[in-house]
């Protein structure tokens, strides 16, 4: 399929919008709950927003929550140096026609990348934490679908030291993803993310981990974050309809297909 050519991101609004995008963790072809970046014990999610964990019903299920325009898919297996799980992958494309898709599968090098952005609709993740070299961000620090997750496990940064330290190697949208923090309920790292959007350099900064419920986004709308990645606060009912779509922009997402 072709690369689609609609921007990745969503144009700057006035006030304290964020741009919230759910997350699907998969592994062994069906949505897991993650807790606390273990990821050995994730185990198929149970949720009201769906009958089954099957990746394509799961999607739906949040896609009822409210007017996204982005989903955020890890794969595990692919972050654990298996294969991507494409067939779940496309499933997931096609119940949610107009989302983007930001795909974290593992991406270790920029043929990894390519072939993400392939694919319509898509939005290349690179973690930290499987990078092989920083010389793959700069030979894709023009590329405006690619983002960069700086993964963290408590203080202890994942990854290439150059990764963190040279900001002039990432993309126009970085993550803070605090693994210890998915699906804790402990709040997020307001402190590292403060840090990291200070160094940005009007880059996009996103969050993940930790988010409780509305207090939480507005703490993050207050710090002046792009966007957040949140899971268990949806499934639980801590973040309802109402609630996202007081800090969703007036035209939430990335574009359109």
């Amino acid at each position: 399929m072709p690369s689609d050519p609609v921007d990745a991101f969503p144009a700057p609004t006035d006030g304290a919008t964020l741009e919230i995008i759910p997350v699907l963790d998969l592994k062994g072809g069906v949505v897991v709950r993650g807790k606390m970046g273990h990821r050995e014990h994730y185990r198929p999610i149970v949720t009201p927003l769906a009958a089954s964990a099957a990746p394509a019903e799961v999607a739906r299920g949040l896609k009822r929550l409210a007017p996204f325009g982005a989903f955020y898919l890890a794969d595990l297996d692919a972050i654990a140096g298996g294969a991507p799980d494409q067939a779940a992958i496309d499933a997931v494309a096609a119940c949610l026609p107009g989302c983007r898709l930001w795909i974290d599968a593992g991406l270790r090098d920029e043929a990894d990348v390519l072939n993400v952005l392939s694919f319509e609709r898509t939005v290349a993740v690179i973690g930290s934490e499987t990078l092989g070299s920083a010389d793959t961000l700069q030979r894709l620090r023009g590329e405006p679908r690619v983002v960069l997750s700086l993964d963290f496990r408590g203080a202890a940064f994942l990854g290439a030291p150059e990764v963190l330290e040279n900001a002039d190697l990432w993309p126009q949208a970085v993550i803070v993803m605090t693994l210890a923090k998915v699906g804790s309920g402990a709040g997020p790292e307001l402190e590292t993310l403060a840090a990291i959007q200070k160094r940005a350099g009007g880059r996009r900064v996103y969050a993940a981990g930790g988010v409780r419920g509305p207090q939480d986004l507005k703490a993050l709308a207050d710090l002046g974050i792009a966007g957040v990645l949140v899971a268990s606060a949806l499934h639980d009912g801590r973040l309802d309809g109402a609630a996202l779509q007081r800090f969703m922009p007036a035209k939430p997402g990335v574009g359109s297909a």
